[in-house]
């Protein structure tokens, strides 16, 4: 529901943050001394997992105090979850939160109404309801229907449906467009390219991200804000990456230069005052001289200490402000092993495959398909088409109800909650598991690869955040000992953030073996090299 507004420092903002601080729960700061406005515009919010995103929309919503500094609000604020667990009756007219209306028009016209439920009553609601369904794609969907019973991509467009109806001047949206197929990302980047208020959007969906009006990034560094979508982001920041890494290289070389210098100096001055000490022993020189050198060789080795204290502390001056400009955290790298796949072997074939539920309701098929190694093939279609289903046929997680599924090479399937881990495990435990023949070292120098170091590979899986989940995952699957010629992926990137994404698109560049895809994200697609697409339409009743 909309939190309702306080007095704001600026007239034009609907948020403001003005030297607020977060910290996790045990004290580590995420941002510290931030003020920034809010308006009628769209902002996009990127940055890697756990930076504080998620945190900032908390904050601008009231729903989490700032350690240091203060939130004022001067509009009604709506919220997108992420995502929500509904019960098992909560109603679709419950999710909206019309449902307590709808029930007071229904007893009016059904004659039982009193003089509060006339009062109350709200007679444009109902169009209301239906235009704002429809601006989502879900037309005609019951008011008594189950919310449990949708798709997760339908109740994240049922609840998108919600905000239409409260209309509230700014709304934060957490990754709108995980779990939702193409059409429905389209639903989502229409309402808010309509939308008359401000907008929040934490994301990695580039698509939807090129569609703002600047990005907020929030990083070890701190809070930066960059005018444009998307795209004039990663080009800036690609410009200032390279040009604070190269101010970074050159402060280096200049202390390097300054303590080289200073340690040349001294090695000089040393053999001066042994070239004296030798002439002075010979006893041909007068006293007044000898004293009078040694006068001067320690003022000289006195100004060289000075000056060379002085250029060091200035070349670590400069050194210090250059590693404030690089942000050290450490790059995900997922290093493919080869296959040995072959060009041109079949690595699975589908004919005629089919599969129904028990009750007999048909989910994909009859589908005829042969996948030829090293091609990459992405399987598009809308919620509801069976994708998944296609590719647990694919990897042999299902058995066809009918038809043939022949798959003759070693491939493993990671689908979009990292399934094949269990939350009692440890990281260590989960790649054992996959991979029996490895061993111990083995699984903790594949773990730490994937940035699970030390005493992180034994974190229980239940333990760790979606992102860490897959990356998990991605770690297990892909650095086994028997690496799989046919790899298949479900929604790969949808808990990852934009570094990561780029990281995982790198490593299946590089992968050698045949890949079987289903993604929404175009960028993705793009960048992995889909040789084709297969399409999938949901199947008649």
């Amino acid at each position: 529901m909309p939190t309702s507004p306080s007095r704001s420092a600026s007239p034009s903002a609907l948020a403001t943050l003005d030297k607020v601080a977060a910290r996790t729960p045990d004290g580590v700061t995420l941002f510290d001394n931030l003020s920034l406005t809010f308006g009628p515009e769209r902002t996009g919010v990127v940055g890697r997992n756990g930076a504080g995103k998620s945190t900032l929309l908390r904050l601008i919503a009231g729903d989490l105090s700032p350690s240091e500094g203060s939130v004022t609000r001067a509009a009604s604020v709506g919220v997108l979850d992420q995502r929500s667990d509904p019960s098992p009756d909560e109603t679709t007219g419950q999710t909206l939160g019309v449902a307590p209306a709808l029930a007071a028009i229904d007893r009016l016209l059904a004659g039982e109404g009193d003089a509060q439920d006339m009062a109350d009553a709200d007679w444009t609601l109902e169009p209301r309801i239906a235009s704002a369904l429809a601006e989502v794609g879900l037309e005609g969907l019951p008011m008594d229907r189950a919310t449990r019973s949708l798709s997760g991509g339908e109740q994240t467009r049922l609840r998108l449906a919600g905000l239409i109806l409260a209309a509230p001047d700014l709304i934060l949206l957490d990754e709108p467009t995980n779990h939702l197929d193409v059409e429905a990302r389209r639903w989502v980047a229409e309402v808010l390219g309509r939308w008359k208020g401000g907008a929040v959007v934490v994301s990695h969906d580039r698509d939807l991200l090129r569609r703002m009006d600047r990005i907020v990034e929030v990083s070890g560094l701190g809070v930066a804000v960059h005018g444009g979508n998307y795209d004039l982001y990663a080009a800036r920041k690609a410009i200032e990456r390279e040009t604070a890494e190269r101010d970074l290289v050159e402060a280096e070389r200049t202390l390097a230069r300054v303590a080289a210098d200073a340690q040349r100096r001294t090695e000089m001055k040393a053999r001066r005052d042994a070239a004296g000490r030798r002439k002075a022993a010979k006893g041909d020189m007068p006293r007044i001289l000898i004293d009078a050198r040694a006068e001067r060789a320690e003022n000289s080795g006195g100004a060289d200490r000075l000056l060379a204290v002085r250029q060091a502390a200035e070349a670590e001056t400069a050194l210090a402000a250059a590693h404030q400009g690089v942000e050290r955290v450490r790059t995900l790298a997922i290093p493919m092993p080869a296959t040995g796949l072959a060009a041109g072997r079949t690595v699975a074939t589908l004919s005629g495959a089919v599969w129904t539920t028990q009750g007999g309701r048909r989910i994909v098929g009859p589908v005829d398909l042969t996948l030829t190694g090293p091609e990459r093939v992405a399987v598009t279609g809308p919620n509801g088409a069976g994708k998944t289903t296609l590719l647990r046929l694919i990897t042999g997680d299902l058995a066809p109800t009918s038809g043939q599924v022949q798959r003759p090479v070693p491939a493993a399937l990671l689908d979009q909650e990292a399934a094949l881990l269990r939350p009692q495990e440890t990281l260590v435990e989960a790649w054992m598991r996959l991979n029996p023949d490895g061993s111990v070292q083995e699984a903790q120098a594949a773990l730490a690869r994937f940035l699970f170091r030390n005493t992180a590979a034994h974190r229980r899986v239940g333990d760790l955040s979606g992102g860490e989940r897959l990356r998990a995952a991605l770690a297990c699957v892909m650095t086994g000992t028997r690496p799989p010629q046919l790899l298949v992926l479900d929604e790969p990137t949808n808990h990852l953030d934009l570094d990561s994404v780029a990281a995982v698109e790198a490593a299946l560049s590089a992968y050698d073996g045949a890949l079987v895809v289903v993604s929404h994200d175009a960028d993705f697609l793009a960048a992995v090299g889909i040789d084709r697409t297969v399409s999938l339409a949901r199947p008649s009743a």
